[in-house]
């Protein structure tokens, strides 16, 4: 099989052709390694490579595959790691100069459960300083282009993952999300990002901060990728306290069934949002798929403000935390990004029943969101509010504009995806966000696999060849 043919393939395929050997462990990380070399210098999408451990681990992989040994799900196939992510031996650098050097002596848990699952790390993936901001770029490694268009960023803070992804760097990433920053990346690449259940997949060992806010998940090409990554990830771990139980089913084994019979509403704007006309009229057009599938869509909105300001308190305060651990602001600020440094300026000026006024709206919120799912399974709304914003956005104050959909979904807690709904006429992707009652992933997949099925576009490609 050409290689070309191998970095288009899903992770799903990818693991029967090694458990079938059809296609060796080997043969599959060095075609990804090839094609990286190629590609991705145009997009900047990995910034830590780490391919001699990934072929010393391919090599492994295979010797087990031919002494018969019991494999894992996702034996011998690739999966690159957010740079927010601890990494056994591996730098880590949140993005951040002050973190230039760091190397972790151990891997996060759900990067461990990854590689017990047979998973090889093919590299760390670009992010903005400590996730901070929609864009991908920081002080060391630079920015990370969208491959639709090398002009547009591919969102963050999970850009380099998404982008990796949708440039066939790789089938599975690891990202995570405490605003947006699986779904943004997924939309503006143009692939599916799943934010689960908060705590559904530990965070173990880490940096403090948004604990309260930030969800580990998958982004990947297909649904079905997802949900057997997932799968491998969840479940509790003493080091997380707000880690839940496993839910009992199989992600993956749960994909079918469609979304007829469901109750479904969809809101082209959550009452506050003003929207980009094309991109409300591919999500539209979207929505109205679900209906086709035989699902009960209505236009239908929880009934709440844009509740922007309530996560901007609780996000920038457990972030001046976290940063000023490293020094007093005035010492360290010019170490920081210009965002990250207004941040903290911001941040120290607050005062402590700000943050104790944002967790009782956390609070109102949640019940409200949770009366609203007492009568609808599902909400669609559309994920980004404008295409791909340029590379070059000068103003942080200019990325809320894209947000409005996203930020509230963290407060609550509650699953929440974003499947590839159109393209643009100029060619930037557009996704639809799909958002689930409180711990049910499995509606929120099963929605998203039948529209995949209705609307495929994993075959779609970037132009980057």
């Amino acid at each position: 099989m050409e290689s070309q043919e191998i970095c288009w393939m899903s992770a799903v395929d990818l693991a029967r052709a090694i458990r079938e050997k059809k296609l060796s462990p080997v043969e599959v990380v060095r075609s990804f390694l090839e094609r990286i070399e190629a590609i991705n210098p145009k997009i900047n999408a990995y910034v830590t490579l780490t391919a001699d451990s990934a072929l010393a681990e391919a090599k492994q992989a295979e010797d087990a595959l031919m002494r018969g040994r019991e494999l894992g799900p996702l034996h011998g196939v690739p999966v690159s790691i957010k740079d927010l992510v601890f990494t056994k031996g591996v730098r880590t650098t949140m993005g951040s100069k002050l973190l230039e050097d760091f190397v972790p002596e151990d891997d996060a848990v759900h990067v461990a459960r990854l590689k017990e699952a047979g998973a090889i790390m093919l590299g760390k993936t670009n992010t903005p300083e400590f996730g901070l901001k929609m864009l991908t770029d920081n002080l060391i490694f630079g920015i990370t282009r969208n491959p639709w268009n090398l002009q547009r960023s591919p969102g963050g803070s999970s850009g380099g993952a998404a982008a990796a992804v949708a440039a066939g760097l790789g089938p599975l990433a690891a990202g995570n999300d405490g605003g947006g920053s699986i779904r943004i990346p997924s939309s503006c690449c143009g692939v599916f990002g799943i934010k689960p259940q908060l705590g559904r997949v530990p965070r173990y060992p880490i940096f403090h901060g948004a604990e309260i806010l930030t969800h580990e998940g998958p982004i990947t090409r297909t649904v079905e990728d997802a949900a057997l990554m997932l799968d491998v990830m969840a479940g509790p771990h003493w080091g997380d306290v707000y880690s839940i139980p496993a839910p009992g089913v199989s992600f993956a084994e749960s994909l079918q069934g469609g979304v007829k019979g469901l109750k479904i509403a969809w809101s082209p704007d959550l009452g506050y949002a003003e929207v980009n006309p094309e991109v409300r009229e591919i999500c539209e057009r979207a929505a109205g798929e679900f209906s086709r599938l035989g699902a009960e869509v209505e236009e239908a909105h929880p009934g709440f403000d844009n509740p922007e300001s309530h996560h901007a308190t609780l996000f920038v305060a457990d972030h001046l935390a976290v940063i000023t651990s490293f020094g007093p602001v005035d010492q360290i600020v010019n170490e920081v990004d210009p965002l990250t440094a207004t941040i903290l300026y911001v941040a120290a000026e607050m005062k402590a029943i700000e943050y104790a006024k944002a967790m009782f709206a956390r609070q109102e919120l949640a019940v409200k969101m949770g009366k609203f799912f007492q009568i609808y399974d599902l909400l669609l709304t559309p994920t980004l509010a404008a295409p791909p914003p340029p590379v070059d956005v000068a103003d942080p104050a200019d990325f809320l504009k894209w947000l409005p959909f996203v930020v509230v979904f963290n407060l609550t807690g509650q699953p929440a995806a974003s499947v590839p709904a159109g393209w643009t006429e100029d060619g930037l992707p557009v996704g639809l966000q799909i958002v689930g009652r409180p711990y049910d992933e499995v509606t929120v997949f099963r929605a998203a696999a039948a529209f995949e099925q209705a609307s495929p576009w994993a075959h779609r490609k970037p132009p980057l060849e």
